[in-house]
């Protein structure tokens, strides 16, 4: 059994793990997910598109917990279920970027503005393997990612 992306082609899964977005060859927008077909941004009429990884690191721009299990077919859960903490996280690109924050942290963990950085854990395992999914690790000011 291998690790396998829960969603494919979303992020990369190597030692510095970054998620894939595209840039617009004709007004430079980046988007993930992924723009296909035609330029999201309403001011462009851009049709072609250049794949992109994103920066690793951003800031928290807000964040939540999920403190009750959402009703099939949105999350597999765990049994019992497993409260978790969201973060949305602001890129150096200006997306903000939706995401689980890492196990072991929670929205005590979190602050506005304080900086995360993406890493891929398993989301969840099926009986052909593990689905990795990103999420948000929060890092200290040091640089140093926060110990927990």
């Amino acid at each position: 059994m291998t690790a396998t992306p829960a969603i494919e082609g979303w992020f990369t899964t190597g030692a510095a793990p970054a998620l894939v977005g595209t840039r617009c060859a004709t007004c430079t927008t980046v988007f993930f997910p992924k723009a296909d077909g035609f330029c999201r941004n309403p001011a462009c009429d851009g049709e072609t598109f250049e794949e992109v990884e994103l920066s690793r690191r951003g800031r928290i721009w807000s964040y939540t917990d999920a403190q009750y299990q959402p009703p099939p077919p949105y999350i597999p859960a765990a049994d019992p279920y497993e409260p978790f903490a969201l973060a949305a996280v602001e890129l150096p690109e200006g997306l903000v970027v939706l995401g689980q924050v890492a196990k072991g942290y929670g929205v005590d963990d979190l602050k506005v503005g304080d900086e995360a950085e993406l890493v891929v854990e398993t989301l969840y395992t099926d009986e052909t393997g593990e689905r990795s999914i990103w999420r948000w690790k929060p890092v200290t000011e040091m640089g140093q990612e926060a110990d927990q």
